[in-house]
């Protein structure tokens, strides 16, 4: 007798990939904990968190919505000001550093860094420069937005019974003298960027790992109970400021952010990880889940990745999609991805 004589189908090359076509490959993820279509569910991070939060709704169960649209707000233009996105009103968290800032200021550990950027009359939060695309009219109005957000986080936290986290990048600018963490380059999507001020941060994988770490101590600081489902996106980074060629600097950066939550699923309790990200780019997939770019993510991709999802949970048979297209297949179009500016760069 060996170890190897007694496992699954599924835990051998041959009989769970190589023998079965594509789209039957099944069995790609076992929960470590049950999520029940009644337990409020936060989504957070990088843009492929956008196709969950979608999936979770259309399928009855209960995303937590902690920072709805105003009632004057027309619905067409909700997702242009960021409401309806994720849970709360951030914008896009690309990597663990900038989810542990957004929590540190709003448990009060530390106080939002007062700097603004005007353009045109208008001011711009630069630690949310898209979700309001004309800017504020006052700074006044962009620190009352901004407390409304982190008002949002914690009313999340507290009633949420699941977080789930899509780890986007490695890669991002910080301040030099506040150590504040900018979601875009200062000067890309609003802003300027000055070299003296704003320095280039890539995360490793201790350093990702530690802030990901304190960002499960200061959630689970206010709801000991929460659980954490951890996902990679697996959309590539659409420019990189290593100087490395694009290709290498996302395979360090996905691999890094790939390492950091395997690690987080041996160390904590309560952690769990999907695994959208192999899903996408596994080799039996030939890279037909990619549009002709080869980076954004097809309808067919998001759907397949979806159906891996509900089925790990058991929950195929009461909320198995039409044969048809389902909404949730969205293009990438309709995501709200603020790094995607940087193509304009090329």
């Amino acid at each position: 007798m060996n170890p190897y004589q007694c496992l699954p189908s599924r835990a051998f090359w041959r009989t769970a990939v190589a023998d079965k076509p594509a789209l039957d490959i099944d069995q790609l993820w076992t929960p470590e904990f049950e999520i029940g279509n009644k337990d409020a569910i936060v989504t957070a991070g990088s843009c492929f968190a956008q196709h969950i939060g979608r999936a979770l709704v259309e399928r009855g169960m209960n995303w937590l919505d902690a920072e709805p649209a105003p009632a004057g707000l027309p619905e067409v233009d909700w997702k242009a000001h960021n409401y309806g996105v994720f849970s709360f009103r951030t914008g896009n968290l690309y990597t663990p550093a900038m989810l542990r800032q957004w929590l540190e200021w709003a448990l009060g550990l530390s106080v939002p860094h007062s700097e603004t950027w005007g353009h045109d009359g208008r001011f711009f939060d630069p630690f949310r420069p898209a979700v309001e695309p004309e800017g504020f009219a006052s700074e006044e109005a962009l620190f009352a937005s901004r407390e409304a957000t982190l008002d949002a986080i914690r009313t999340a936290l507290r009633r949420a019974k699941v977080f789930v986290f899509t780890l986007g990048l490695t890669e991002g600018w910080q301040h030099r003298q506040t150590s504040a963490l900018y979601p875009m380059c200062p000067g890309t999507v609003r802003g300027t960027f000055d070299p003296q001020l704003h320095q280039f941060r890539n995360f490793g994988f201790v350093d990702t790992y530690g802030e990901m770490v304190r960002a499960v101590e200061l959630m689970r600081s206010i709801n000991p109970q929460l659980r954490l489902l951890l996902t990679v996106s697996p959309v590539p980074l659409t420019a990189t400021a290593t100087g490395q060629h694009v290709l290498s600097a996302t395979t360090y950066s996905k691999s890094v952010l790939r390492a950091v939550a395997g690690q987080l699923c041996e160390d904590l309790h309560d952690v769990d990880y999907f695994p959208s990200y192999e899903i996408i780019t596994g080799t039996p997939f030939k890279g037909g889940f990619y549009q002709a770019n080869q980076r954004e993510v097809t309808p067919e991709g998001v759907a397949f990745v979806m159906q891996q999802f509900f089925a790990g949970l058991d929950a195929v048979q009461s909320v198995q999609a039409p044969a048809s297209a389902p909404s949730t297949c969205v293009s990438s179009e309709d995501l709200v991805c603020e790094d995607a500016v940087l193509d304009y760069y090329a």
